[in-house]
């Protein structure tokens, strides 16, 4: 019985230093970079336009009109996860043109889904959030518009 037990040992020990192994070593002349798909580049968030409708949008002056409305349609569809200065659930509107595309944040608004299953922002924000996504709230393209002017106040 004995050696039964150090025959499995010994057999174990070298199937898990066989397992671990193998490996050839790599160096500096042998070595392939990876292919450009695969390296994670930080692109510019400024110029990610986010995964949705959402193509362009045209900033001009601020449309107090617009704004209204996007106060209103915020307060009832985006406050239970978002506070306007500080990070809640989600994180905080204040200045978030100063942060992403205006085409990105509709997107976002109105593709939910999409954006944190593609986008690589969304997704960390995702983390961020404790995994908590962003509920889709089934706004139009018009009520989206609005709240991106209303942003544009805070």
């Amino acid at each position: 019985m004995k050696i039964n037990i150090k025959l499995f040992t010994a057999i174990l020990i070298i199937g898990l230093l066989a397992a671990c192994g193998g490996g050839s070593a790599t160096t500096e002349e042998n070595s392939t970079p990876p292919p450009k798909s695969m390296v994670a580049e930080e692109a510019d968030p400024m110029e990610n336009k986010g995964i949705g409708p959402i193509k362009s949008v045209e900033l001009g002056d601020i449309d107090q009109a617009l704004v209204a409305e996007g106060l209103k349609v915020y307060e009832s569809m985006c406050t239970a996860c978002h506070k306007v200065d500080k990070k809640f659930i989600g994180p905080a509107p204040k200045n978030i043109l100063t942060r992403r595309s205006p085409e990105w944040v509709m997107n976002m608004i109105l593709n939910p889904e999409g954006m944190i299953k593609e986008d690589p922002i969304a997704k960390k924000l995702l983390v961020e959030a404790n995994g908590a996504p962003m509920a889709n709230q089934n706004l139009t393209e018009e009520q989206a518009r609005a709240v991106l002017e209303y942003f544009r106040t805070l």
